[in-house]
């Protein structure tokens, strides 16, 4: 939600409702797991260039301030192919826990 005021705007993502907001970096070259959540959704807010974004099968690279949203069951990775660390914002709407992350996919061996 967007409100204008006399001196700009703000954006509001969440209003008196459970979500959890982090702000994730990723250094040069790496990327987190392909996974899935059962229980929350995700917005990401890409914060730096250089973010590459996997989503339910589409690869996108995004603009600063672009936005996407992950549904609950979407698969969803988070890379970078910037030579400097990256950031997002991300912020998840539902139950969250770090335990229910499913990962498909992994370059650290997680899986």
């Amino acid at each position: 939600m967007t409100d204008e005021r006399p001196w700009g705007r703000f954006e509001r993502f969440t209003l008196n409702e459970p979500s959890t907001v982090k702000l994730i970096h990723v250094e040069p070259g790496q990327r987190l797991s392909l996974q899935r959540h059962r229980d929350r959704d995700e917005l990401w807010v890409a914060l730096d260039p250089g973010l590459v974004f996997e989503v339910a099968g589409r690869t996108i690279h995004p603009e600063v301030g672009d936005r996407v949203l992950i549904r609950a069951g979407e698969t969803h990775r988070l890379g970078t192919r910037s030579a400097t660390t990256v950031r997002i914002m991300e912020i998840a709407f539902g139950r969250f826990d770090e335990d229910d992350i499913e990962r498909l996919e992994d370059s650290y061996g997680r899986t």
